[in-house]
């Protein structure tokens, strides 16, 4: 099993600070989750059924219908490699690990997101996979870019592979539009944006040919009833996710700010975390974590990701462990607004 970020109570243990006072800024995901609603007593007593609005909601939201639900990417992330053809692999580096934990057998190799190395990967390879944007460095490609290397590749019979996990905040960039399209797969979930990590809710989109064998490795009910019951009503509802986009590209220039007037330096990434190279990034972590405040810690190359505070209290505490970690002045001179939690729209079934 690879080490991932939220491992709270292994921190809580290792540093004798109880669970309740910590801060957890390890997951990327978004803090102020979608109030799921009230789960009507059918959605547990009943095996799911694929007629309940739950993808006809998600092919509105991404803008498909090329989809297949499944337990967040983890599972599509894990079956790939026995569904797509070829034996030139490449994926983006650093990224996230279970991508490469997947392709290990075909032993891949590795390109960074410098333009020339990705072009290449791109020019000698039956498949590449990548994050957009990607996790943990923030790095990202014009998608008009993306574009062409799946042209590219899709003419020789290639396949790129495109996990967009954090990409909900900026959705006129995502490539699922293109769903369906032969040498292209994309995958959701409503993990990070809808902050709905333990829902366990995602998509895979790409060619019928590609979803069938996936469903069939995966077998059904794949996504239990409550899970999409509420996952259902979070894609319905544009007027919280349009507010939440605003709230989330405040928050996260704001975070850029405290982490520069900490001292850290440039911090790139989407609104729901920053990355931060250090080669004392194993240091300033257990700081901060002897603080109560947990941060994800990179080894190769040495760095930190932080996810947003939920609240003020938690921005302060932050600002103030900083200072004292790295002596740098607390004011960040922030004058951004205070979002007021989004509102739901009416979802007469719930």
């Amino acid at each position: 099993m690879l080490e991932h970020g939220g491992r709270l109570r292994r921190a809580a243990q290792r540093y004798g600070i109880p669970l309740d006072d910590w801060l957890d800024l390890s997951t990327g995901i978004n803090p102020h989750a979608y109030p799921a609603p009230a789960i009507p007593a059918s959605a547990w007593h009943r095996l799911p059924e694929e007629d309940d609005g739950l993808e006809a909601a998600a092919g509105a939201y991404y803008g498909s219908t090329a989809l297949l639900p499944v337990a967040g990417s983890q599972p599509a992330i894990q079956c790939l490699p026995s569904v797509l053809p070829g034996a030139r692999v490449s994926l983006l580096a650093p990224s996230y690990a279970e991508h490469a934990h997947a392709w290990r057998e075909r032993r891949p190799r590795f390109f960074t997101a410098h333009i020339h190395a990705a072009e290449a990967a791109v020019d000698h390879s039956d498949i590449v996979v990548l994050v957009q944007p990607n996790n943990p460095t923030g790095a990202h490609f014009e998608r008009a870019r993306l574009l062409d290397w799946h042209a590219r590749l899709a003419a020789r019979g290639g396949w790129l592979v495109v996990d967009e996990a954090f990409i909900d905040d900026t959705p006129a960039a995502s490539l699922v539009p293109l769903a369906g399209a032969d040498g292209l797969v994309v995958l959701r979930s409503l993990g990070k944006f809808f902050g709905l990590a333990g829902a366990r809710v995602g998509f895979v989109f790409g060619p019928e040919a590609v979803r069938t064998r996936l469903e069939e490795r995966l077998g059904p009910w794949t996504i239990g009833g409550p899970a999409r019951h509420v996952a259902r009503v979070a894609l319905n509802d544009t007027v919280w996710q349009a507010a939440m986009r605003e709230r989330l590209a405040s928050e996260g220039e704001r975070l850029t700010q405290v982490l520069s007037a900490a001292g850290l330096g440039a911090a790139t990434g989407p609104s729901l975390f920053k990355w931060v190279q250090r080669a004392d990034a194993a240091q300033l972590h257990d700081a901060l974590a002897r603080r109560g405040i947990l941060v994800r810690l990179f080894e190769q190359p040495a760095a930190l990701r932080f996810g947003l505070p939920a609240g003020e209290a938690g921005w302060t505490r932050l600002e103030q462990a900083l200072a004292e970690c790295l002596g740098a002045p607390r004011d960040t001179g922030w004058q951004g607004v205070r979002h007021p939690p989004p509102t739901t729209a009416t979802d007469s079934t719930q």
